[in-house]
């Protein structure tokens, strides 16, 4: 090489090297102010609803979709995975005014009992929480009277929210294996 193609080669990198310089760079994380994100004094919702879980009947909302190879002789269904879309509405009849979706994903985690690992967004329909969700991410032991799993996130109305839903049976049909649940759900959000 000569002196000359050096020049040339020494110049261009000095050139691609300085212009990534005058970019302007976002640091990889900084201190933000909540107020200046929009985000005002922070309060606590109380949301009650009912969950229904068809599993079985012409209008099927969960179902199964795995099961490890000795779910069929474990007694809490050990293994097993269902996802479900069921309605969540005001009252306990189905026929009451429907105010959201919960869709996702349960799965039977225990070998001691029937204990589910819950993983779902409650989705909202109506009134000032059409359009945001909640996502709740727990244990649900079915035959314990109140269950309770934490509120780890939310979009819309909860954005940055926490907080804990107690789940209780309002009823179950035996046969079917159809539910319905009572939710009380407490969450903190701005």
């Amino acid at each position: 090489m000569t002196m000359r193609s050096n020049t040339k080669v020494s110049l261009f990198t000095m050139l691609v090297l300085s212009s990534f310089g005058s970019m302007d760079c976002q640091p990889f994380a900084r201190s933000l102010l909540p107020e200046d994100q929009g985000l005002k004094t922070e309060k606590l919702t109380q949301l009650h609803f009912y969950f229904h879980d068809t599993i079985s009947g012409p209008n099927i909302t969960s179902i199964k979709v795995a099961e490890a190879p000795t779910t069929s002789s474990s007694e809490t269904f050990f293994g097993s995975v269902y996802m479900a879309d069921d309605p969540l509405t005001e009252g306990p009849d189905i026929c009451s005014k429907l105010l959201g979706r919960a869709e996702g994903t349960f799965m039977s985690a225990s070998q001691e009992e029937v204990a589910f690992l819950m993983v779902f967004n409650y989705v909202f329909l109506e009134g000032e929480f059409n359009g945001s969700t909640l996502s709740v991410l727990g244990r649900n032991a079915i035959f314990h009277g109140v269950r309770e799993m934490p509120v780890i996130g939310g979009t819309g109305v909860f954005r940055f929210a926490r907080g804990y839903a107690q789940a209780r049976t309002y009823s179950v049909n035996l046969t079917s294996g159809n539910a319905v649940v009572e939710y009380n759900v407490y969450v903190f959000h701005y």
